[in-house]
């Protein structure tokens, strides 16, 4: 059997800078409460729509919609993104495969998020911090996928491993994220209007990565599922990690939206936020299931003998 390679260091550095950076853009983005004698309260966006900002703070040139929905996210960032990025990178270091799996997961969290920070929040004094977060997880992401060896995650991979299960809840992510995202678009491209919400921004990030890589890849791994190839489990991995943070992360956002002012429709609330905190709840579930009905114990390296430890701390 080949040996799986082990964590590079320099994947190891970029964790950390990672963790650190971010602790960095939340806490600030959270704390910062000062104003600017300069910034408008309101503004005449491209289409003629008058748009509320923040008006205050790190967020003070985004939407009141938007900006406050950063700093809900900001608070999962530091309550559950950090620490999960920190224990999921030890378990790694330690030889876990488990580990791993989480950890591309965990990066692609922090990829998606700061992908959406550096190409779609208004500008602000943290841009640099929001490029390095973006360009840090890209690199960090690619170098923890290449760790996991392809035939040793297939031979740990449980006979009664519930692929229907997992590839079902895929598809139902994938199809969830284009009615919810696509169906408005496409709503306003027959009535020749930009969908609800844009306000002052030109395009919707979240749309761009939900239907553009999220929802392909979780069809990508669905399929790969089925056909028992292990890089559809590490797909799912990523999925569903993804998607486990959708959950927090909305409902963070909503709380931080009504405590600003934001004004919700019985249906807004009910259709992504309801329906997003229970997929999100799923995809912990089903990533639980994921990583139970695979080996943790299964990597064979120069470090092999550490991880025993890691499977312990993980419920093998």
């Amino acid at each position: 059997m080949r040996t799986s390679p082990p964590v590079p260091r320099t994947l190891r550095a970029l964790c950390a800078l990672i963790g650190l950076l971010a602790a960095l853009a939340a806490t600030i983005g959270l704390l910062w409460q000062g104003t600017d004698a300069g910034a408008a309260l309101t503004v005449t966006s491209v289409r003629g729509q008058t748009v509320q900002l923040v008006g205050e703070g790190l967020y003070r040139y985004d939407s009141l919609l938007a900006g406050a929905g950063f700093r809900g996210v900001d608070v999962v960032v530091l309550v559950i993104g950090i620490p999960l990025l920190a224990v999921s990178a030890w378990l790694a270091g330690r030889e876990s495969l488990r580990g791993r799996l989480l950890l591309v997961g965990t990066l692609g969290f922090f990829l998606y998020q700061y992908a959406s920070m550096a190409l779609g929040a208004a500008y602000n004094e943290l841009f640099l911090v929001y490029i390095g977060l973006f360009s840090a997880s890209l690199f960090a992401f690619v170098l923890a996928y290449a760790t996991i060896d392809r035939d040793q995650l297939a031979s740990a991979i449980s006979p009664r491993f519930p692929r229907r299960a997992i590839a079902s809840f895929l598809f139902i992510v994938a199809g969830g994220l284009g009615v919810l995202w696509g169906g408005p678009v496409v709503a306003g491209l027959v009535a020749g209007t930009a969908p609800d919400r844009l306000d002052t921004y030109t395009t919707f990030m979240t749309y761009v990565l939900d239907l553009g890589v999220i929802a392909p890849a979780a069809v990508l791994g669905g399929v790969l599922v089925l056909r028992r190839a292990a890089t559809g489990v590490l797909l799912a991995a990523v999925v569903l990690v993804v998607t486990f943070f959708i959950g927090p992360a909305l409902t963070a956002m909503t709380i931080s939206q009504l405590a600003a002012g934001v004004t919700f429709t019985t249906g807004e609330v009910i259709g992504p936020v309801v329906s997003f905190t229970i997929l999100g709840l799923a995809g912990m579930v089903m990533g639980a299931v994921l990583l139970r009905h695979v080996d943790g114990s299964n990597i064979e390296s120069p470090m092999r003998g550490t991880a025993g430890v890691a499977d312990e701390a993980l419920g093998a």
